[in-house]
């Protein structure tokens, strides 16, 4: 596959990751009318674009623990190479395609949010995104840190709805949705963080000498710098969920996927 990282025993890739959200500005529109159908389907009109939660059959949707970061990582580069904007409407997760629109719901509160995904994280493993503060306080979680959520991916209207008539009644059609395919991609399981990049190095090595493609990543965190050794995992998230289950039972319990 192109784009894929090797690393031989001896020589291992060192790259940079820094965690965090960038702009634009992005905020759910309270007013928007409900479109026929499901109170669920609801379009969100944002920058001029309009999208609609996927149907589950062919969509992403999550349920965990959502958290939040701001200052530390104001200004600095996503993962995708934009600049973080603590008051942008952005968030980071492990495995969505970047620019993937997810609403956002608090399921304490009921509240929700739009946000994009430009970055990768959180590199924890009870949490399934990151925040940015702006999106964050809008759900009502800056005080607590984090919260319970949904993340349902919405997909864009790429045609205005039609109608056809039927027995004499007009009848809306909804419209396409343009979406990216949540299963595709890069993914690597991270098995391993460290302080010292010797003993990142030392663990790369058994998995390389497995035949396994490693990688090392150095990244900041709590005010100094980890080492995270990433085991390729395959093209396929499904694949890679298997792969992720199988290091979980055989002596890696916090084992997590993370696309590139």
């Amino acid at each position: 596959m192109k784009n894929r990282f090797h690393a031989l025993p001896f020589v291992l890739a060192l790259l940079f990751l820094v965690s965090s959200c960038g702009p634009p500005y992005i905020t759910p529109r309270p007013h928007e009318r409900k479109r026929p159908g499901k109170a669920t389907q609801r379009p969100y009109v944002i920058h001029g674009k309009t999208y609609y939660p996927i149907p589950n059959a062919e969509g992403y949707r999550e349920i965990g623990i959502a958290s939040w970061y701001g200052k530390q990582f104001h200004g600095r580069k996503t993962s995708n190479g934009e600049i973080y904007d603590m008051y942008g409407g952005t968030a980071a997760h492990k495995t969505l395609p970047m620019g993937t629109m997810l609403l956002v719901k608090n399921l304490k509160n009921g509240r929700t949010t739009v946000v994009r995904i430009n970055d990768r994280g959180p590199f924890v493993k009870s949490r399934i995104i990151d925040l940015s503060y702006s999106a964050a306080k809008s759900i009502d979680m800056i005080g607590k840190g984090t919260a319970k959520v949904m993340i349902t991916a919405l997909g864009e209207a790429v045609h205005t709805p039609t109608k056809a008539v039927t027995a004499g009644k007009p009848v809306t059609h909804s419209p396409k949705l343009k979406h990216k395919d949540f299963d595709a991609g890069h993914f690597y399981i991270q098995v391993g963080s460290f302080e010292q990049r010797k003993e990142a190095r030392a663990l790369a090595r058994k998995f390389a000498s497995q035949g396994k493609d490693v990688i090392i990543q150095q990244f900041p965190a709590a005010g100094t710098y980890l080492f995270r050794v990433m085991v390729f995992a395959g093209t396929s998230l499904k694949k890679a969920h298997g792969y992720e289950h199988f290091l979980e039972k055989n002596g890696f319990p916090n084992a997590l996927i993370i696309a590139r």
